[in-house]
């Protein structure tokens, strides 16, 4: 092993799909939960209720979605402290940079000065003056020459998807619903994908319904196994539990993906079910309920009963119904084996 190789490894440096596509995208996702997630749900109660205070609140947490997404991947990378805490602002300013697609720029920015604010973390006798400087003048300035650029990039992709899915609903709301599905059962993160591009509106109602297809439809169909405590892991938690079973037998995530691919059409074609809150809402799926939730931030009053119809069916009932009778018929002709769907919970 040469001597620049033991280097990184010591310094905890691994140029990886693993470490960059996985572990600090699902990171920045946490992040985003912990800042503008949390911040949306908290002011879209303070408005509908009528209280300053929680719409205060709500704004300030919001505010924090750079730092926080910052922060998170710097953990993911594994960063010492002085690396992680000088990220607060290579995150700020990226994501004011970047305009409504900062989260993709802040990914690049806070992977690059994390590394590189490692790459002389306690090399030095100075330390606490050269790794904040290095991480701080590498992500910041990178990010005044790449942010702008990297984020209208983001939005033109999401507006593209945004477009597509108005002109063609039908193929679109399957295109995305099932894609979009699809990467939050992977160990990659939907909410960070749909909060990078901007996606909302119609495009970001197939995406939740995709989103709720894999999460209710692995729920419900996994029940004989895992039963209630399945069911709920599952259905407010993540189907990402399902990935170790998906890669032994690849066939149980059929159902589901058969099962977004209906109720994605049906969300933009028949409810017209738009995603009025943050884009990272379109990726949660039924997590913590904070799909849904982002749907009604913009009804105010005014939402119908066909709204809110619309809205239960695709959120949970027809992915239930649906998923539960394709994985039954799975199970009947010996596709899907008992125990297949075995969680360890």
């Amino acid at each position: 092993m040469s001597r620049f190789s033991s280097f990184l490894k010591r310094k905890n440096i691994v140029f990886s799909w693993k470490r960059y596509g996985i572990d600090a995208l699902s990171a920045m996702a946490l992040g985003l939960f912990a800042s503008l997630l949390v911040g949306t749900i908290i002011k879209t109660i303070g408005e509908q209720a009528g209280i300053p205070f929680l719409v205060d609140m709500g704004a300030f947490a919001s505010a924090m979605a750079g730092p926080a997404m910052a922060v998170a991947i710097g953990y993911a990378l594994q960063a010492p402290p002085l690396v992680l805490f000088s990220l607060i602002t290579v995150g700020y300013a990226t994501n004011t940079l970047g305009g409504a697609g900062g989260p993709l720029a802040v990914l690049v920015t806070s992977i690059v000065s994390a590394e590189l604010g490692k790459f002389v973390s306690k090399e030095t006798k100075v330390d606490i003056l050269i790794t904040p400087i290095v991480t701080i003048f590498s992500g910041v300035g990178l990010a005044m020459l790449t942010a702008p650029y990297i984020g209208a990039a983001a939005i033109a992709v999401g507006d593209a998807i945004k477009w597509a899915t108005i002109q063609q609903p039908f193929f679109m709301g399957i295109l995305v619903s099932v894609i979009v599905g699809i990467a939050l059962t992977l160990p990659i993160s939907s909410a960070a994908i749909c909060m990078s591009i901007g996606l909302t509106g119609l495009a970001g109602g197939a995406a939740l319904a995709g989103c709720c297809a894999q999460m209710v439809g692995f729920a419900v169909m996994s029940f004989k196994e895992n039963r209630w405590g399945g069911l709920l892991a599952q259905g407010l938690g993540t189907s990402m539990l399902q990935m170790g079973n998906i890669v032994k037998k690849p066939l149980i995530w059929l159902p589901p993906i058969i099962t977004s691919a209906i109720t994605g059409p049906i969300a933009t074609c028949l409810f017209k079910l738009e995603m009025n809150g943050a884009p990272v809402c379109s990726g949660m799926g039924t997590c913590g309920m904070v799909g849904p939730i982002g749907v009604m931030t913009g009804w105010g009053f005014s939402a119908s009963a066909f709204d809110w119809i619309g809205l239960v069916l695709i959120s949970l009932v027809l992915p239930a119904l649906l998923c539960g009778l394709i994985g039954f018929l799975f199970r009947r002709f010996g596709l899907i084996k008992l125990n297949d769907l075995k969680l360890e919970l």
